[in-house]
């Protein structure tokens, strides 16, 4: 077997992978649930923010990957939607708190549960056992790969599309996850931050 062929094989399946979820399970199904002009960015931080309470700008940023200027036109952006509230923190006078607004919360639900109908058909196909394997399969792939790079600092964030988990493996891998790193950084009070 000719190793550079197996890689290529192996890239390409997991391109065409990672191109199917993106696109049909993240930009067209974001274009069924909402008519906004939203980027999967900005949803991300929607879901992100629905789930876990309020966040500062410097949170959001390190949650896109962007500039704390750029952050912002996106928390504009979603301000002017309607999905997204600011509010000064308790904690500290000179950080403003974001969270998704009631809209946003219907939007995301609305995103979930049309993401579950959309692949209950497909998940039909396999059984439970094969559903399991594929799942260890693709963890143990992006931790190996993972393993095998140079640690960024602070860690690399994958930007998990705020399917943020306790048990999640990279976390466990990087000894922690970096936004949440962020995000225990901060020196509002936890409390203040419940939706």
């Amino acid at each position: 077997m000719d190793p550079a062929s197996d890689h290529a094989q192996l890239l390409r399946y997991s391109h065409i992978f990672a191109s199917v979820v993106h696109e049909l399970l993240e930009v067209k199904l974001l274009a069924e649930v909402t008519e906004d002009p939203l980027t999967v960015h900005q949803f991300h931080l929607l879901k992100l923010l629905s789930a876990n309470g309020k966040h500062q700008v410097g949170e959001v940023a390190e949650f896109l990957g962007v500039s704390a200027p750029a952050a912002t036109k996106n928390i504009d952006k979603l301000e002017r939607l309607g999905l997204a509230t600011r509010a000064p923190c308790q904690g500290d006078r000179r950080a403003t708190l974001l969270s998704a607004s009631p809209r946003a919360r219907r939007l995301v639900a609305r995103y979930e549960a049309r993401k579950g109908e959309r692949l209950a058909p497909v998940l039909e196909s396999f059984t439970r056992s094969e559903l399991d394997e594929l799942t260890r399969l693709l963890e143990r792939f992006a931790l190996v790969l993972l393993k095998a790079e140079e640690p960024a600092e602070g860690g690399l964030c994958l930007r998990c599309s705020a399917y943020y988990d306790d048990k999640c493996p990279v976390q466990h891998l990087q000894e922690g996850c970096p936004y949440q790193a962020v995000r225990r950084a901060r020196t509002y009070d936890a409390v203040a931050t419940e939706p």
